[in-house]
């Protein structure tokens, strides 16, 4: 048994890892990122990590990628600045076919262990991921994959891939194609990538036509001291945090609402931890605190883009209000200002948007923001590589963007996880979970 939530080191079977390059020739060519592609915002890798019961043979893994790499290409290419000069320009990416990152290794330790300690990431885990040498972020291969086999015959997978190449949607696509090659080899695929961004490229000249809070940098004044949210938070020492909701407690959010304003599972929930988050911050009343949520807008503009698109197909939708307004207040204000964000997003918005992208010094104003990535919904917690579905699905590491994931085993739950400064963690867990019941009773006694 682990004597702490520390993880035993991994050992790997070779000293360098391979690189794994598409089994039959690809377009050798230059692929424009869009300008949704290339913010500075996104230029990260998601990491995902599951735990699976029984291991897949390693030889079987390597090859069903490079199978699967040849209708996904850009993952083993590499990015590339438009201009050549550094990480500021646009990018695009260089689809030489030179391949993506394969680690193998074994660490001592059984899955129950490890589900142990699987509530909430901690340092650690970052053992589970080869950590590439590089000296900027464009010089990551696009596609970095580690399997780490287990004491007890498991495997834990885990994969970096490049948030400039594809969205939450566009990473569940590629895991379901990989799988797929391996369980149903005979059968094509059942979406093929489409990797043209041109759908969303920008006007010309580009035509700024609507207000786009989430790139309009809020600064307030405290005693004439300048106040960043953002910095604040990173200058903290952070803890993760995680909180289950189940339907039961989703349910209990949503009768808050009834009958007077209808609203999704997202919408509530979102709307509780972001007023949970800022009032945790004891923040002044005065300030203006923002959210920025991910919100799919494949369907949203004129003509929809297709299916199998794979670029980010995804906005921040921004809203913001006066701490006080939001605090004082039930979860209705939080709501309607979520759906209000959400209703915004029509096609003249969002082109508007892409417009606004086109110039490099914009930037997604984070200093006063949550920040909520949905990751549940998408079926990542369904991947089977022919041996079982995960017993474990989330992100390999927590940080002050909130993720909003899906839990193993029940569909209508919703994980949530966020780290927050130290001295802040029973606060933010009191007003997310265990104040839940107390402050119903308060509002229906009329206390709140």
């Amino acid at each position: 048994m682990l004597r702490s939530e520390e993880l035993p080191d991994c050992f790997y079977y070779q000293n360098k890892p391979t690189l794994i390059t598409p089994n039959t020739s690809t377009p050798n060519h230059s692929l424009y990122l869009s300008n949704l592609d290339d913010q500075k915002f996104l230029r990260f890798s998601i990491k995902y990590l599951y735990l699976f019961e029984k291991a897949v043979a390693i030889d079987i893994l390597k090859y069903s990628l490079s199978k699967v790499l040849v209708d996904y290409y850009p993952l083993a290419g590499r990015l590339r600045p438009c201009g050549g000069a550094g990480d500021d320009d646009k990018l695009v990416v260089d689809c030489n076919g030179e391949g993506a990152v394969f680690a193998e290794g074994f660490m001592d330790i059984s899955c129950e262990e490890f589900l142990q300690i699987s509530r909430k990431p901690n340092r650690s885990w970052r053992k589970l991921l080869y950590r590439v040498e590089a000296h900027s972020f464009i010089e990551i291969p696009p596609l970095v994959v580690q399997v780490t086999n287990l004491r007890c015959g498991g495997m834990i997978l885990c994969t970096a891939i490049n948030h400039c190449i594809c969205d939450g949607i566009g990473t569940s696509q590629f895991l379901d194609a990989w799988a797929h090659v391996i369980t149903k080899p005979t059968l094509n695929l059942p979406i093929l990538p489409l990797h043209s961004r041109h759908v969303l490229k920008p006007r010309d000249p580009p035509q700024v036509t609507h207000t786009h809070l989430g790139y309009t940098k809020t600064t307030f004044k405290d005693n004439n001291i300048h106040v960043d949210i953002n910095q604040y938070l990173q200058s903290q020492p952070l803890v993760p945090t995680s909180f289950t909701f189940t339907s039961a407690h989703i349910l209990r959010l949503k009768r808050r609402c009834i009958p007077s304003l209808k609203c999704t599972t997202f919408e509530a929930l979102a709307s509780h931890t972001w007023r949970s988050w800022v009032r945790s911050l004891d923040l002044s009343t005065t300030f203006k605190v923002k959210l920025l949520f991910s919100v799919n807008v494949r369907k949203k503009l004129i003509p929809e883009i297709p299916q199998g698109y794979y670029g980010n197909g995804f906005v921040l939708a921004c809203t913001e209000t006066a701490v006080k307004d939001l605090v004082t207040s039930n979860l209705h204000h939080g709501i309607k200002l979520i759906q209000q964000a959400k209703s915004s997003l029509t096609d003249g918005h969002l082109r508007s948007m892409i417009d606004l992208l086109e110039d490099k010094n914009v930037k997604t104003d984070i200093c006063s923001s949550l920040v909520i990535s949905q990751w549940a919904k998408l079926g990542l917690e369904d991947l089977d590589f022919g041996q079982g579905k995960p017993l474990h699905m989330g992100p390999l590491t927590s940080d002050i963007y909130c993720l909003f994931l899906p839990v193993v085993g029940n569909f209508d739950a919703v994980k949530v996880q966020v780290s927050v400064p130290e001295c802040v963690v029973e606060k933010f867990e009191y007003y997310m979970m265990d104040g839940l019941e107390e402050e119903e009773n308060g509002e229906q006694n009329g206390f709140i």
